[in-house]
């Protein structure tokens, strides 16, 4: 990217041994201590002081003073010698001067030259890859989505949040919240990194009956504070309530209301929910290769119950981002069941992170599944799905959110503004299999009919010769669907979404191998580098020496998912492309596939094709889709 010179005509001055830099038209003064703090005194302070970003630099730490006691520093990649992008830092409103303590950042970095202070920051999307209907956050880094709860006519959403730049750390809860799962409003960070550590994932619940003592139907967040320690890090789970509607949280005084018992590292991800047969509530914590079990009457002393997972799922994984969650076999009430959702990482069937699911029986202390520990079940097969969890006080819904990425290559996806996406919208129910085993489906809400704005009804037809739809739509901005259902008769049949470049997704059913396969080896953009980390690397100078390695992730991105499906029978498909998605959904939910795609202009044609000429389309319907 193009060197960005941004001149505050500050002019230099020695002064007790700091080199000082002032700007007299932004009133910032600039005292450089070595290369190890610089203070920055601003006087009359606006509302923001916006840092210049370079994803390759190293991390310096940015803290405002004056602060509250809880504050902490940030991790921010100051601009070594370019600007890519700014973010705000927001700084206190009131005071004649604000102090800005900015550590291990080089007093000749190019960040000083282009420091600045503004009341505004422009959030315009600038993004190529921004997605028209999915949630993603205006500016910065997501990833998981935390505290899904639903109150009072609104969808709350919280997710892991970096309002400090476009790549993991600062783990805030970012906040955003929807009246029908497709509209979102973004609102300000929920809860804040502090002095405990990294604000990681968790849950949120209407404690209906006031069970915690800050009264009835107030919202409550579990959340594990993290914390890289000199040998190791330190995860502790702790609680914080909400009095405006999950609008801001106040962190008990009480914090951590849950440490492990055995001094466990990897412990982290609560999910409360309440417990109907002895009212009271339970939490699951992933500990490390398992899930264990706490009740709590108060939600504030927790009490220790049970452990499981030892040996389940591909080996070796981590577990995270546990979800739990009871469901009617093929909506018969009178059956239910207990489904246990594991985020693992690394250990998915493609590579890197997904979600699997266990179905068995709970008796309110232990889990027993109904299959062995080798049998796995994947909730999604495409390659960017992951850390999906569930809202609560819902009702009779299950509704999912996942992370539209993976952790292979999330932090060096081709954009800036912003990174990552949460897939649609889920609702979860439990059938039975051709097998007799129990299976969820996972389909993508009713909600999301009212994106469509316009519809081509295309009919049905015979797939004997490639058949073609050019030009779906004017103006296509690369946000539509595509529903059909689909006979592939004995051989491998279906379509393509394509653009003018040649840049497509295959998407087919392959009778002969019983399996429906989604290809984006030929999406688009489908290589992009690594820059090693300055934490992976033991000292400044083997950073500096591999700074410039990459690491082609075209083995990990540029490839076909596929799931298994019944090769006799006609498949109905439903299709929902956005900018930098495709999301795949078989026979409503039974299969879902969420993959990424970088093409380099909108998918507009679609064509399709038949290896024997036998297959056939029924009910081809296209959807311009937007908000």
């Amino acid at each position: 990217m193009k060197t960005n010179f941004v001149n505050l005509a500050l002019g230099l001055t020695l002064a007790a041994g700091a080199v000082s830099c002032q700007s007299q038209k932004n009133n910032l003064v600039l005292e450089h201590q070595g290369d190890t703090l610089t203070v920055v005194r601003i006087a009359n302070p606006s509302k923001y002081i916006l840092l210049p970003i370079q994803e390759s630099s190293n991390e310096g730490q940015v803290k405002v003073e004056p602060g509250n006691p809880a504050d902490t520093y940030m991790d921010v990649r100051l601009a070594t010698d370019q600007v890519e992008y700014y973010v705000p830092f927001e700084l206190p409103q009131g005071a004649g001067e604000a102090t800005v303590l900015i550590r291990n950042v080089a007093a000749n970095a190019l960040c000083w030259d282009s420091i600045k202070v503004s009341d505004t920051f422009d959030t315009t999307n600038r993004e190529k890859f921004r997605p028209i209907y999915h949630h993603t956050p205006i500016y910065g880094w997501m990833n998981d989505a935390n505290g899904l709860v639903y109150k009072d006519g609104e969808y709350h959403l919280y997710f892991q949040y970096n309002p400090y730049g476009s790549m993991w750390g600062n783990m805030h809860w970012g906040h955003s919240v929807s009246k029908d799962l497709v509209h979102w409003e973004h609102l300000d960070p929920a809860i804040a990194r502090d002095t405990l550590g990294h604000i990681f994932s968790g849950s949120a619940i209407v404690d209906k009956p006031g069970s915690a003592g800050f009264g009835e139907n107030t919202m409550i967040a579990f959340y594990t504070s993290h914390k890289n320690l000199a040998k190791g890090q330190r995860e502790i789970q702790c609680m914080a309530y909400s009095t405006d509607n999950g609008r801001t949280y106040t962190k008990y005084e009480g914090n951590p209301v849950l440490t492990p018992f055995d001094g466990l590292e990897n412990f982290r991800d609560p999910k409360v929910f309440w417990y109907e047969p002895e009212q009271n509530w339970r939490m699951i914590v992933s500990a490390d290769k398992n899930m264990r079990f706490y009740s709590s009457k108060d939600l504030k002393n927790w009490e220790y119950l049970s452990e499981w997972g030892a040996g389940y799922g591909p080996q070796p994984n981590q577990f995270e981002c546990p979800d739990f969650i009871q469901l009617p076999v093929d909506g018969d009430k009178s059956k239910m069941k207990w489904v246990m959702i594991v985020n693992i990482n690394p250990g998915f069937v493609y590579g890197g992170s997904g979600t699997m699911y266990f179905v068995g029986e709970f008796d309110g202390k232990q889990f027993t599944c109904d299959t062995k520990p080798n049998v796995v079940k994947w909730l999604d097969w495409g390659k960017d799905h992951y850390a999906t969890v569930c809202f609560s006080n819902t009702g009779d819904r299950v509704i999912a959110v996942p992370w539209m990425s993976n952790w292979q290559y999330a932090n060096y996806t081709p954009m800036q503004q912003f990174r990552s996406a949460n897939a649609l919208p889920r609702e979860l129910n439990l059938y039975t299999g051709a097998d007799k085993q129990l299976y969820l489906s996972a389909a993508p809400v009713k909600e999301t009919e009212a994106l469509r704005k316009e519809t081509k009804a295309m009919g049905d037809f015979d797939v004997t010769e490639e058949k073609r739809f050019d030009n779906l739509f004017e103006n296509n901005d690369g946000a539509f669907e595509v529903d059909l259902e689909l006979a592939a008769n004995g051989g491998e049949a279906g379509l393509e979404l394509q653009n003018t470049l040649g840049e497509k997704v295959k998407i087919y059913v392959d009778s002969k191998e019983g399996r429906v396969v989604m290809d984006r080896a030929e999406s688009g953009i489908t290589a992009f580098g690594e820059r090693v980390e300055p934490h992976m690397l033991d000292t400044e100078e083997s950073y500096a020496r591999y700074k410039q390695v990459t690491v082609d992730y075209k083995n990990d991105f540029a490839l076909g998912t596929w799931a298994p499906v019944d090769a006799k029978k006609a498949h109905k498909l439903q299709i929902f492309v956005d900018n930098g998605s495709v999301e795949l959904f078989v026979d409503g939910g039974q299969v879902a596939m969420t993959n990424l795609v970088f093409p380099n202009e909108p998918y507009n044609a679609l064509r399709f094709y038949s290896e024997n000429g036998k297959a056939k389309v029924t009910n081809l319907n296209v959807y311009k889709l937007g908000l």
